[in-house]
């Protein structure tokens, strides 16, 4: 079987992307909202509005996965971090989303579309990149981890009228290797 392909999404596959990250969202957490909090949730964040705002945005960037003619996941990544923490900065980036369908879930696709997303987050030199994870998402901060993510703070995220534990992940930019980082030292922190 041929590996998937990732690649920079063009303006012309809004709406492929709108479809994958809708898809992508409710495959993972869909069971875990009401469903008015979640088609609140969906019609703002993954609407095809938002994602041709975000295509438009020179600051931003999406990344489409492929695998034999269907869409399989997705990254948007960009700046200014918006995570509510003290340290974040102007010159911060941020991982603002990452989904594979789950029947990709653990085939190392996750890890080479990381490393395409931190290559451009750091293609004017390193700087910190943020993210924010579900705080009961024990697979995604492992793999964070691994990456060099370290937990330094919390957040609710809102979805519709519901309000998720999060926390607020942070790498440094010595602590990341496309070499696939060693898993930081207070992992056990994170699971």
């Amino acid at each position: 079987m041929p590996q998937p392909l990732i690649r920079r999404a063009r303006p012309d596959e809004a709406q492929a992307l709108a479809d994958i990250g809708r898809s992508t969202f409710i495959e993972t957490f869909g069971h875990l909202y009401p469903p008015e909090d979640l088609a609140a949730f969906l019609d703002e964040a993954h609407s095809l509005d938002s994602i041709e705002a975000d295509l438009a945005d020179p600051a931003k960037a999406l990344w489409l996965v492929e695998a034999e003619g269907d869409v399989i996941g997705y990254a948007l990544a960009g700046s200014p971090c918006t995570l509510p923490h003290p340290e974040v900065t102007p010159g911060c980036g941020e991982l603002k989303r990452i989904y594979v369908t789950s029947a990709w879930q653990g085939s190392g696709l996750a890890a080479r579309l990381i490393d395409e997303v931190m290559v451009w987050l750091e293609r004017d030199g390193p700087r910190p990149v943020w993210l924010g994870v579900w705080s009961e998402n024990h697979r995604a901060q492992r793999f964070y981890a691994r990456r060099g993510f370290i937990q330094v703070g919390e957040y609710g995220f809102q979805v519709g009228g519901t309000v998720d534990h999060e926390y607020i992940l942070r790498r440094d930019p010595v602590s990341f290797s496309t070499e696939h980082a060693k898993p930081a030292s207070n992992e056990h922190n994170l699971a």
